[in-house]
């Protein structure tokens, strides 16, 4: 993932960006380009130290049936690699569903370590977000 994706990724954890913006990208991407991009999510997923009670509360936020097949696989199999492995190479017509979820699971994971972690100058992406010279700063345009 560039630089500029993983700043947006980090703005939508702070809530400064719209899930729109998220799903007009990802429509944009090749198949394989979608995967990647899924998984470099479910890393970031996994760093921010998700708790097996952020599944309902991410599901709810995203607003996704908790029938559908997505949310099944991440309830049986839990905040485990395997479990967003399979996730990430469902059939192309699930993958939005499955970019909901994870953009969703981080926010709720992220915004945690956000709220103890926001004054640690030595990671970027707790940092306020919204400040341009925070960005150009991480952009190394200063």
């Amino acid at each position: 993932m560039k630089l500029n994706e993983e700043i947006a990724v980090n703005q939508w954890g702070q809530g400064l960006k719209d899930i729109n913006y998220f799903i007009d990208f990802f429509s944009e991407l090749e198949l394989q380009e979608k995967r990647q991009y899924l998984t470099d999510l479910s890393h970031f997923i996994l760093q921010s130290k998700p708790k097996e009670d952020d599944i309902d509360e991410a599901i709810n936020l995203s607003d996704l049936k908790k029938t559908y097949t997505v949310c099944i696989l991440i309830k049986l199999n839990g905040l485990k690699l395997f479990s967003f492995e399979k996730i990430i190479n469902l059939p192309e017509n699930e993958l939005q569903k499955s970019l909901k979820l994870f953009l969703y699971l981080f926010r709720v994971s992220y915004f945690r370590r956000y709220e103890q972690e926001k004054h640690n100058t030595h990671k970027w992406w707790y940092w306020d977000l919204s400040d341009d010279k925070n960005i150009d700063i991480i952009m190394g345009k200063t």
